[in-house]
């Protein structure tokens, strides 16, 4: 069964990086990478099918195979966005893009084994849900407020956290809804995070530099969703001084290794659309 689950897990991060990858060369192909035009384009619909198809694979993979093993697996969709991303805009990898999102990936993996589970439901009262949503609005509006200011390479790294930080918000309601909240308006609240994530994350791969993107992405959506978990949900982190120490070895790697990506060759050369 895990190695079932091992196998789903890996085919479920291609299907993600290849959705990401098309979504990518559309929005940088496009004159404005607004949703509504997106929305249009056959190639970008088939990579959000993609990246729902990974999820779902993922999801499969957690009944067949435990979360230690499972959740690893999944940053593998970095390793596998670059080269799909590379082969549509019809360049060549770098070895050095490829170090660099292996760091990023191991970093990942790291935080993930140190994380411990919970153990027992949680629970997310109306007053703690305002202030999760507040917080992510709060902070995906100064990583955009950030962007308008930096290079284009740091600009689709910032839009990317604060989609990340949004999608992580996303989860955290998520989980409570899966366990079992009756709060109605947390099923209405839940996908507007992600509807604006999108918008955000859309407007960071118009820019060409996907790899900084993505990885951003990859790190931004986890690290909100477990410390959401901490604050609001009671849900452990690491404890002891050698799972602390992990943890921010692992997150130091992580910020090394997008850094790296940042200043790697962007894989198109779209236009800046938010230039002015």
């Amino acid at each position: 069964m895990t190695v079932l689950a091992v196998a789903l897990a890996l085919l479920g991060s291609l299907f993600f990086a290849l959705g990401a990858a098309l979504q990518q060369f559309e929005a940088a192909g496009a004159a404005e990478p607004g949703l509504r035009g997106l929305l249009r384009r056959p190639r970008w619909l088939f990579g959000g099918l993609a990246i729902a198809a990974g999820t779902v694979l993922h999801i499969v993979a957690l009944k067949y195979g435990p979360l230690t093993v499972v959740q690893p697996l999944g940053v593998a969709s970095l390793l596998f966005a670059l080269p799909c991303a590379a082969a549509l805009h019809g360049r060549r990898l770098r070895a050095g893009e490829l170090a660099a999102a292996a760091v990023v990936a191991a970093g990942l993996i790291g935080l993930v084994l140190v994380v411990p589970e919970s153990s027992g439901p949680p629970h997310l009262g109306t007053g703690e849900a305002v202030a999760l949503l507040a917080g992510a609005a709060t902070a995906a509006l100064l990583m955009g407020a950030a962007a308008r200011r930096a290079s284009p390479a740091a600009r689709a790294g910032l839009l990317a956290t604060g989609a990340g930080v949004l999608y992580g918000a996303t989860s955290t309601l998520a989980r409570v809804l899966v366990d079992g909240n009756r709060e109605l308006w947390f099923l209405a609240a839940a996908p507007i995070p992600a509807l604006v994530a999108l918008a955000l994350l859309q407007r960071a791969y118009a820019l060409g530099h996907f790899g900084v993107a993505f990885a951003a992405l990859q790190v931004a959506d986890p690290l909100t969703a477990f410390t959401f978990g901490a604050l609001l949900l009671g849900e452990p982190l690491p404890s002891g001084a050698a799972d602390t120490l992990v943890a921010l070895a692992a997150a130091a790697l992580a910020a090394a290794g997008t850094v790296a990506l940042a200043r790697t060759t962007p894989l198109s050369s779209a236009p800046d659309p938010t230039a002015r």
